[in-house]
């Protein structure tokens, strides 16, 4: 929890926002040199791993560029004069405000902040749609498959003793697919549709199995994942989708070798991937034997002539001239940064004469500003004689240093002396902070006065006995979590820890929302009632599905609403003769079928068709 309440800081959110504006030139940079290893490379499993090395060094760029910039902190030394401090008395006075250096060219605090906004933005909703797509996959082997056949079982059994594949894996049918497709990760199943492998001969059977099997050897399914999570947290950058889908279609180039290898004919497993290429409804997080184009993958089974060796020679030209251009575009970014660095003297110091030359602390308006003091002539012995006729001793005064070593701070650098001067952080403060048994380092300090929070805050969430360390603190006090809201929750059921509170009130959940919900007798722990909000399940909502006559439980209503079916959805089915349940209403709304498509079938002399016919029909496309 203390990194996540560290994500709200703007230092945080600056280095963030800076590593991935870094990003797309590195990016670019990864994916040209790939471009030109592809042109290179001749062999598809060579090609594969490129692609995944490549994918492997975009994600670990941003975060290796995250921590050399937040480690990158100009540092002082109490031996080197201080820029503010010099012989001649030099005070430089810079503004705190952004505007003072917008003028300058370099971008702004507030733009990458509203440029990692944008990142979570989409970071949030691509991970709904691999949320969607899992959903879908899991169901597929939940509900949606049956046993083979003995005949087909026994052929899988033997490609898998040929193949030397000992994992433990299941061989089902499927209705509501066209082409064999492998899900899942740890407990991989193949599914089948039977309609699409009438068709197949022994020797095209036997080759398609084998595909499906080589994806389970070779883990492919794991390294789809990583290449979602890649996608999820990139997402911005056109580089990751080239090269996630150049990743894919090497993939099945390599399964296809694999298949080739076991049926020795590549005319018949050329034409078995041409007859399941017309049927293509396969969920997209299933690896089946018709990804890919086609025609490429036919050409290079049938052996047939590649593109020739100019367009090769392109291939590299072009990679190397888009490295070129990544690399000065970089070189761009990093001359902009250090330009924003030079041209903006941190608001900190304006405080270092306070701190190390009291004497000459003065008070000026927010803008940048040059005081000298102007040389004069060296005084004669008489006159030093006269200013100064004898050291009198000066009553001491307790300075800001020493105030600090008395609450327990010493050894501070100048940065952390400026820095908690800055912020107003006094000893009476830190000692308020230490009798409530928070141990906080000086870069906690600093966070826990920017938010406001206090002693008489910290008694209070301790009275609550939440466990909170300073990182929760403060995203408690981020979000705005308050005494009277945790007992609001608790007198609605919830004995939510600290973290759940926060995510909680990130999402919106509101005493309110639980009471409305409590009222329509649903009763959720923290984690559900966060589900159905973040997915918009609203007491509305809930009323106008129930009176349908329909009753879902948790679970079901947030994949009613992942899946977008309402009430007048439901009312269509059963206005059309249909009784269905939630099971059935899901899986319609999945496959596509309205009531304008019941209708349709009956108007071609269909009658009595239940939803798995009518899915059926969907999938054969005879009706439209």
């Amino acid at each position: 929890m203390n990194a996540f309440a560290e994500w709200f800081t703007p230092d945080v959110l600056r280095t963030l926002g800076l590593s991935l504006l870094h990003f797309l030139w590195q990016g670019a940079a990864l994916a040209a040199l790939s471009a030109a290893a592809f042109a290179l490379v001749r062999s598809a499993s060579a090609r594969y791993i490129v692609g995944v090395a490549t994918l492997v060094l975009m994600l670990a760029a941003p975060a290796l560029t995250f921590l050399a910039i937040r480690d990158e902190a100009p540092g002082t030394s109490l031996a080197t004069p201080h820029p503010l401090i010099a012989a001649n008395h030099t005070l430089w006075i810079a503004s705190p405000h952004p505007a003072a250096v917008s003028n300058t060219g370099v971008i702004s605090p507030s733009a990458l902040t509203l440029f990692v906004e944008f990142w979570f933005v989409g970071v949030m909703l691509f991970s709904l749609r691999t949320a969607g797509g899992f959903f879908l996959l899991a169901r597929l082997r939940r509900s949606e498959a049956n046993p083979i056949g003995p005949r087909l079982l026994a052929s899988c059994r033997e490609m898998q003793r040929r193949l030397g594949i000992t994992r433990a894996i299941r061989y089902c049918e499927s209705l509501y697919l066209d082409a064999p497709a492998m899900v899942g990760w740890f407990r991989p199943v193949i599914l089948f549709p039977v309609s699409a492998l009438t068709g197949l001969n022994e020797l095209q059977l036997r080759a398609v199995i084998a595909h499906e099997l080589a994806h389970v050897r070779r883990f492919d399914a794991f390294v789809n994942l990583f290449q979602v999570v890649v996608e999820t947290l990139l997402f911005y950058h056109p580089a990751v989708w080239w090269v996630s889908k150049r990743i894919r279609g090497e993939r099945e180039n390599c399964c296809d070798d694999v298949a080739l290898a076991v049926c020795g004919n590549p005319a018949e497993y050329a034409r078995a991937l041409a007859k399941m290429e017309e049927q293509r409804a396969v969920p997209s997080f299933a690896m089946a034997a018709n990804r890919g184009p086609l025609a490429s993958r036919v050409a290079r089974l049938l052996g047939l002539p590649e593109k020739g060796n100019s367009l090769r020679n392109a291939g590299v030209a072009f990679g190397v001239l888009c490295l070129a251009a990544a690399l000065l575009a970089g070189n761009a970014l990093f001359g902009l940064v250090h330009t924003a660095s030079a041209h903006s003297v941190h608001p900190v110091q304006a405080t270092i004469a306070t701190i190390v030359t009291p004497e000459r602390a003065i008070a000026l308006p927010a803008m940048h500003v040059v005081i000298q003091t102007p040389s004069s002539p060296e005084p004669s012995p008489a006159q030093k004689q006269k200013a100064n006729p004898e050291p009198t001793p000066t009553p001491k005064t307790g300075s800001y240093i020493d105030g600090m070593k008395a609450a327990g701070l010493d050894n501070l650098s100048v940065d952390e002396l400026i820095a908690l001067k800055i912020q107003g952080i006094t000893p009476e403060y830190i000692r308020q902070i230490r009798a409530e048994a928070m141990k906080a380092s000086v870069d906690e300090l600093i966070g826990m006065k920017i938010q406001g929070i206090t002693a008489e805050y910290i008694h209070q969430v301790h009275a609550l006995k939440l466990d909170a360390d300073v990182g929760t603190l403060i995203g408690m006090k981020v979000q705005g979590i308050t005494p009277e809201y945790v007992e609001e929750m608790r007198k609605l059921g919830f004995q939510a820890d600290a973290g759940q509170l926060i995510g909680m009130k990130v999402l919106g959940v509101t005493p309110e929302y639980v009471r409305d919900l409590n009222e329509l007798n649903i009763h959720l722990d923290a984690g559900a009632v966060m589900g159905m909000k973040v997915q918009g399940v609203q007491a509305d909502y809930i009323k106008s599905i129930r009176a349908t006559g329909l009753n879902p439980d948790k679970n079901e209503w947030i994949a009613l609403k992942v899946q977008g079916v309402t009430a007048e959805y439901i009312k269509g089915l059963q206005a059309a003769g249909f009784k269905p349940d939630v099971d059935d209403v899901i899986s319609a709304k999945v496959m596509g079928i309205t009531p304008q498509f019941i209708e349709l079938a009956r108007s071609h002399g269909f009658k009595d068709l239940d939803l798995a016919k009518l899915i059926q029909l969907k999938q054969a496309n005879v009706l439209e």
